[in-house]
């Protein structure tokens, strides 16, 4: 019997070999488990035509910054692109972190480092570590960094992006290399489309 052109088709004997694999009782019906699964291929072709995926909402042309970048540079970057965050990149294309304004104009020009640090730093009477004008993105970026695939749905990225409270996430392949970003805006800006 056949449930779908797309799908392969299942038989009252691929059900029979099924249930006989999994070498336990399973108390339904071939009849029964058969409508369960076409049941769920009708949900999974619910989902899948509402869902929008990262890939068709993302920004290809990211501006980005390096691990060696100076932090004067990935200041200017960010200023003159008019965002507020950026990717981090290896010398082979993995994302390795996201620096974003908050993070370079820290408070008193501090190096970004664990409140409970700066906590204890500050009770011992240590000087604050001040990021010299030499200072790289590596002393003030995040890491690990939070990122997503191109075939993700956006109402999971909209989900990270509130929890986490941030703007933006880099888009990666299974080997963490950049393939993009994607925003609240293109978020927004693809919500209002599909309505």
């Amino acid at each position: 019997m056949e449930i779908c052109n797309t799908c392969p088709s299942i038989s009252e004997e691929d059900l029979r070999a099924a249930l006989a694999e999994l070498k336990t009782y399973v108390d339904i019906t071939e009849e029964d488990l058969m409508k369960i699964y076409v049941l769920a291929v009708r949900h999974a072709r619910v989902r899948r035509s509402t869902m929008v995926p990262v890939r068709t909402v993302m920004t290809e042309h990211v501006v980005f910054a390096t691990r060696d970048m100076s932090i004067h540079e990935a200041a200017r970057l960010l200023s003159e692109h008019k965002i507020t965050g950026m990717p981090v990149i290896s010398e082979d294309n993995r994302v390795i972190g996201v620096i974003s304004e908050a993070d370079i104009y820290s408070p008193e020009g501090t190096k970004k480092e664990n409140t409970v640090n700066r906590l204890l730093r500050r009770l011992r009477g240590k000087p604050e570590k001040v990021i010299e004008g030499g200072g790289r993105v590596e002393d003030a970026m995040n890491t690990p960094p939070i990122t997503t695939l191109p075939d993700a749905d956006i109402k999971e990225v909209a989900a990270v992006l509130d929890m986490h409270r941030i703007k933006r996430l880099p888009v990666v392949d299974l080997a963490g290399k950049l393939l993009g970003i994607i925003s609240r805006g293109d978020i927004i800006r693809a919500v209002g489309k599909n309505h």
